[in-house]
């Protein structure tokens, strides 16, 4: 991977070390903060425990907004 020098103000500097998270590159945070990150990163942050639960909650809101929309839909028929 080729590298950029790139001169930033000290203000300038000062803010995205601000920003920075521990272990990550100055790179790593402009990245972040321009919203160029791969999905890819985010692989295998949830354990399968966490994974199954997260797929449970998202079906249980799925169904819920369902009979929302149902509701209202009749309320407007």
């Amino acid at each position: 991977m080729s590298v950029k020098t790139i001169t930033i103000t000290e203000d300038a500097y000062t803010s995205l070390a601000t920003l920075k998270e521990p272990g990550e590159s100055f790179s790593d945070v402009v990245r972040r903060l321009s919203g160029k990150s791969s999905l890819l990163e985010l692989a295998g942050i949830l354990s399968r425990t966490e994974a199954s639960e997260l797929r449970k909650a998202v079906r249980k809101s799925r169904r819920e907004i369902d009979k929302r929309v149902e509701r209202v839909a009749r309320r407007l028929a």
